[in-house]
């Protein structure tokens, strides 16, 4: 009895370990868009934390690629560099920069709940692309076009609609008392943040379709580096922190703006590069593997809800009506649209699949991050942060359906 307690004990641990991994991702990717939001606020310029973000990851990643991938690694040729430079080019440089300002403008919650787009926004590029196919008399194309549309609408509801205020009780006192402080001012400031909410929204929109864009437009370079995960995502990191810096030099025109110390800022580009897009890259990645990419994507609404808790204490985020509908809208949207591929999957495990779907991506989280999210089956984590989340393919076999590690391209954080 004694030996049967403590296998099945051991059982559920090892059952358990991809549920807390999960959550514990998540949790990460919160703390990755908490503490960059508190950085921006300070001054920091999102260009360089850009730069800064992936140069830590680089830093951090390449160390393995070279220990564990160095043999065969493939030829770089003038096709394969073009393909690294347009990929980092999305990633790094315009979804981050987007992303960074869209959070500064608006808020942690806000560009968590915009980052579970990513699904529904890769759907999209895929059927552009002709990448994957529609048929509508499919129970599954079906739940994808319509959890697409729904999560649209929920973002369209969180532009342009913000509504009151939704008091929470453990900020109402502090929210009363800046409230009567700022009397005097609110009318002025009200059109000016109103025009910057809806200014950080369209950011977050186009970083959201930067990012799917990038997921779609690999499939290419995760064939030529499909043995080799671990560079490809070095070197897209490497070429993007050289893009970022490029960028930076001539968006921000004083040196004074590259100046980091033992502060907020440095803690900002560290957290983002090292956890959420080196730790969590490795981490999900193993989870995907043996649970899925959807199950991966499932978390990803939970960040949302423990960075508005965080937001909320830290940072006296208000939350408005209209966010609070948009957001269960996309959350809907979100989960629409994974139970439409997870139907995909089940008919590919039985040998029904098209060659021209693509899954996918996990969501960033990330923020929202570019270490941790990734396959040819649009998955996503990664990390306003991304995740700050970049896809991978696995090999197929007549036994696993492939599946995908989504490099987080640090975040969102979140995505991303």
């Amino acid at each position: 009895m004694g030996s049967e307690k403590v296998g099945s004990c051991g059982k559920l641990i090892e059952s358990s370990k991809p549920y807390f991994a999960m959550m514990s991702l998540q949790f990460g990717y919160a703390g990755m868009n908490v503490i960059t939001k508190l950085s921006l606020n300070q001054g920091m310029s999102h260009y360089v934390l850009v730069a800064y973000r992936h140069a830590f990851a680089a830093a951090s990643i390449a160390p393995f690629a070279f220990i564990f991938e160095r043999k065969g690694q493939p030829k770089i040729t003038f096709s394969v560099f073009m393909q690294l430079f347009i990929l980092a080019l999305l990633g790094p440089v315009i979804d981050q920069n987007f992303y960074y300002a869209g959070l500064k403008l608006t808020s942690p919650t806000f560009s968590c709940a915009m980052s579970n787009m990513l699904p529904a926004m890769t759907f999209v590029m895929a059927v552009i692309c002709r990448m994957e196919k529609i048929d509508m008399k499919k129970v599954r194309c079906q739940a994808k076009v319509v959890g697409t549309l729904v999560t649209v609408g929920g973002a369209m509801l969180m532009t342009l609609y913000k509504g009151p205020i939704m008091e929470l009780v453990w900020a109402k006192h502090r929210e009363t008392h800046h409230n009567n402080a700022n009397s005097s001012s609110s009318t002025t400031s009200k059109g000016s943040s109103e025009r910057d909410w809806f200014l950080g929204c369209t950011f977050l929109i186009i970083a959201t379709l930067a990012w799917a864009s990038l997921f779609v437009l690999q499939a290419k370079a995760i064939q030529t580096y499909k043995n080799h995960q671990l560079s490809l995502t070095s070197l897209i990191c490497f070429i993007g922190t050289l893009q970022a810096t490029a960028v930076t030099f001539v968006m921000e025109h004083n040196p004074s703006v590259w100046r980091i110390g033992w502060d907020m800022n440095l803690l900002a580009a560290a957290y983002a590069g090292i956890v959420t897009s080196s730790i969590s890259y490795y981490v999900q990645g193993l989870v995907i593997k043996k649970k899925g990419p959807v199950f991966a994507t499932a978390f990803s609404p939970l960040m949302m809800i423990i960075v508005a808790i965080m937001g909320s204490f830290i940072l006296a985020e208000q939350i408005y009506l209209g966010g609070v509908v948009g957001s269960i809208l996309i959350v809907i949207g979100l989960y629409s649209v994974l139970w439409g591929k997870h139907k995909e999957q089940i008919e590919t495990k039985m040998g029904h699949h098209d060659d021209n779907d693509i899954h996918l991506p996990v969501t960033k989280g990330s923020a929202q991050n570019f270490g941790n999210e990734d396959s040819k089956n649009n998955d996503a984590t990664v990390d306003h942060c991304t995740q700050e989340n970049f896809d991978h393919k696995e090999e197929v076999n007549k036994e696993k359906h492939s599946s995908s590690v989504v490099i987080s391209m640090t975040n969102q954080e979140t995505n991303k």
